[in-house]
């Protein structure tokens, strides 16, 4: 059966910066009332699930330092992990960049004479536009996750890093289904409803086939353990089990930041992740795997270890605890700013509030919607509070905002600016403050006895076009100071 293409997906390069895209978001009150519904109740589960576990702060306190551990020696734990999935029969790649690991998943598929694949739910291959590149290519990518296949089959964008669809309603749902389904696969059935059991029956259906015709998976991967090489997967559904089982080829695509060292340090972030996503104890479905098995699952393992602006990151020491997040997306559920205006008002496949410092670091400064994303947030400190690393988000959004100001600013000094140095250097020593002063007196010594208008452009405005300012002080408060006690000397 020839495989069909994928619908053609929206695009983030139509997107506006945050300031603009923000008051279009806050229009949509459906929107609106679907993510307040849905990000209230999640956190709400969260909280109740981390309740229970007693020593909650310290394994949050365990997970950052084992990540900060793992980030500070990243280099020999990149190289330990290839040897040991290279030992255990898997292919390992490397890739700078999105470009380049798009290439390698475009060969691979190429030299299996693949057309269509299918994906477990995956925020790398969003960040580097796998399925748009496939697409491009002749290859159809069908997403398995409930979300992202409601997404994809809208022709829509993902707005949350946990429930890509969340900005929708059940009603929604069923819209979709009902005209998209039957375009790209086993149709919805006829009079379905939006009860949410009827609607995963439809999901069921129409991803059958795909799962029992497909030759090729992509995945991504939540943990990569160093010391054993084994890749990492926690969902919900079944449906990452069924694209690890079912191909015969497998590649996933890994962040390198996604490294544990040991198996008993993913004990802790096994603890941590499912309370903090979607407030379960432990998620329905946790796979494991290390390599090929004769007779067992795929025969052909590949792992794309992307670097994509990644090592930018590790470089500023401010910046780098962003590099501990585990995808948790806790941070929106909690975060104002996100419930009103959705994820699509970011720009990025990442919103929120580890959008708003992740972003700008990946892909650096030069794009306005990127300088705008650390602008992005009240710096309330909710996210702070949740995250089950520890990432101090307010702390890197001051850093980002910065650096925002500084690129901005480079090499184009503005009148503000040398207004600022020249502030500086009189502030900085008594000395210099005196000789300022001392220049503003002789001023007001030739213009004392005249009255100084309204300011000159550029300098005025509406409000001090019509007020007068008054004239400089006769002498300045260090000459009063003398004068003062030389007469109380006397």
């Amino acid at each position: 059966m020839t495989a069909r293409r994928t619908p053609e997906p929206g695009s983030w390069l139509g997107i506006p910066p945050f300031p603009k895209a923000a008051p279009g978001a806050l229009d949509k009150a459906e929107q609106r009332r679907n993510l307040r519904h849905a990000t209230t109740s999640i956190r709400e589960k969260r909280a109740e699930r981390a309740d229970e576990v007693a020593d909650w702060e310290q394994l949050r306190t365990a997970a950052a330092q084992i990540k900060d551990r793992t980030l500070r020696h990243l280099e020999g734990y990149l190289l330990e992990a290839e040897g040991a999935m290279t030992a255990a029969g898997v292919t390992v790649h490397w890739a700078r960049d999105g470009a380049e690991a798009n290439r390698i998943v475009t060969d691979i598929a190429h030299a299996k004479g693949i057309d269509e694949l299918v994906k477990i739910k995956s925020m790398v291959t969003q960040e580097i536009e796998l399925n748009e590149h496939l697409e491009a290519n002749g290859i159809a990518a069908w997403e398995t996750d409930l979300a992202e296949l409601i997404v994809q089959l809208g022709n829509d964008l993902p707005s949350h890093i946990l429930v890509p669809a969340i900005h929708r309603n059940r009603a929604e749902v069923r819209d979709i289904f009902e005209v998209q389904m039957g375009r790209y696969g086993a149709p919805a059935p006829a009079a379905m409803t939006d009860d949410p059991a009827e609607l995963s029956a439809a999901a069921r259906s129409h991803l059958r086939e795909k799962f029992l015709r497909a030759r090729m998976a992509v995945s991504g991967a939540n943990f990569l353990v160093a010391e054993t090489g084994t890749l990492v997967v926690v969902e919900s559904e079944g449906n990452g089990r069924m694209c690890l089982t079912l191909p015969e080829t497998v590649v996933s695509i890994v962040g390198i930041e996604k490294l544990v060292p040991t198996v008993e340090d993913l004990e802790i972030f096994l603890k941590l992740l499912p309370r903090s996503s979607t407030g379960e104890r432990m998620n329905p479905y946790t796979s494991f795997w290390n390599g090929p098995t004769s007779g067992d699952g795929p025969q052909d393992l590949h792992v794309i270890l992307l670097d994509n602006g990644r090592t930018n990151a590790l470089a500023d020491p401010v910046g780098r605890p962003a590099l501990r997040c585990v995808r948790c997306s806790a941070c929106l559920n909690i975060c104002p700013v996100y419930e009103r205006v959705g994820g699509h008002a970011y720009g990025s496949p990442y919103p929120g509030p580890i959008g708003a410092i992740l972003g700008p670091q990946l892909r650096g400064m030069d794009d306005p919607k990127d300088a705008a994303l650390p602008f992005a947030s009240t710096l309330c400190g909710a996210c702070n509070d949740v995250c089950p690393v520890r990432i101090p988000i307010t702390d890197i959004l001051v850093h980002l905002r910065r650096e925002a100001v500084d690129h901005k600013k480079a090499g184009r000094p503005s009148a503000e600016r040398v207004a600022m140095k020249a502030a500086e250097w009189a502030m900085a020593e008594g000395p210099n403050l005196e000789r300022a002063q001392g220049a503003t007196q002789a001023a007001g010594r030739v213009l004392r006895d005249r009255w100084i208008g309204p300011l000159p452009l550029p300098v005025a405005s509406r409000w001090l076009g019509a007020r007068d300012t008054a004239p400089p002080a006769a002498r300045t408060f260090r000459r009063w100071w003398r004068d003062h006690h030389d007469e109380d000397d006397r």
